[in-house]
């Protein structure tokens, strides 16, 4: 347990080393381009079948366990207030939400790159570009997924409330919410290792990379419900900012999704330089100075 310990500080330190602090950012203004218009396109095309205005509503009951309530209100009255829009703006809505979930790959590949001590042209100019695509439906199918259970989930959830035995009713309700968020962090769980495993042009095996995205999910989940508290307790974003409160919220969320995915990879990096050490230890022994191993391209 203490090994582990040290090796978060190392990714810690490595991760500064990095400029982690500026590659999430860049992360969060390409995120912050692509959030709106996907949850613009997501509800439209809801809200075009039998049970679209229920699925809806529910999407913004998915929506109001993670966004901060400045950014919920603007997603609101925005977005989910007005559900017919024309085909032209969807496509540009889809259009700009697959240039900008790119630009967040790209963003969050340097940061990888980094994290595994990659040389710059690792990638060339247009493969670095055509994995950052691929990424994109690797990451948004699992978690688009995953919140169409959540919604559906809580259609079952009134249905056992209507049906479960009064002596039962809590503990049937309690233990579905817990299957139903369980599988919420493991779909998330499961995106981080993918992006892990394909956002490197490298070869290492899914359970390498596993412990950075356990990190990075609980990284992220307890900081979003304290920035949620933050936000709606403490702070006063209108006060400060204005009518721009909003966006100012939804950056600095988007901002702490991108530190938490940034951080996790800095620990499978320095989880991988520790074990290639280790396994280059023999015949280091015969040269007058250790040098970590090449990556295998």
């Amino acid at each position: 347990m203490s090994q582990y310990l040290v090796r978060i500080r190392e990714a810690i330190l490595q991760a500064l080393a990095h400029d982690i602090v500026n590659t999430a950012k860049a992360a969060a203004y390409s995120g912050m381009l692509m959030f709106f218009p996907a949850v613009l396109v997501l509800t439209t095309l809801l809200s075009q079948v039998e049970e679209g205005p229920t699925m809806v509503g529910e999407t913004r009951a998915v929506l109001e366990q993670f966004l901060p309530t400045d950014t919920l209100d603007l997603v609101q009255s925005s977005v989910l207030g007005h559900r017919h829009h024309s085909t032209q703006l969807l496509l540009s809505a889809a259009t700009l939400s697959l240039f900008a979930g790119l630009g967040v790959m790209l963003s969050l590949m340097e940061g990888f790159r980094r994290a595994y001590h990659l040389p710059p042209e690792d990638w060339t100019f247009w493969g670095r570009r055509v994995r950052g695509l691929l990424l994109v439906p690797i990451a948004l199918v699992p978690l688009a997924t995953a919140s169409l259970f959540i919604v559906f989930g809580h259609q079952i959830e009134l249905w056992m409330i209507d049906n479960s035995g009064h002596d039962l009713r809590h503990i049937v309700i309690f233990f579905w919410r817990m299957v139903r968020w369980s599988v919420t962090l493991v779909t998330i769980v499961t995106v981080l290792t993918a992006l892990y495993h394909f956002g490197t042009r490298r070869t290492e095996h899914w359970l390498w990379v596993l412990p950075g995205a356990i990190a990075g999910t609980l990284i992220w989940f307890p900081a979003t419900l304290a920035y949620g508290w933050y936000v709606t307790s403490v702070a006063n974003y209108t006060r400060l900012y204005g009518s721009f409160a909003a966006g100012i919220a939804t950056l600095v969320w988007l901002y702490l999704t991108s530190f938490s995915v940034l951080l996790g990879a800095e620990l499978n990096g320095v989880l991988y330089w520790d074990r290639q050490n280790r396994s280059a230890q023999p015949s280091s022994m015969q040269l007058p100075s250790r040098q970590p191993a090449r990556l295998s391209r």
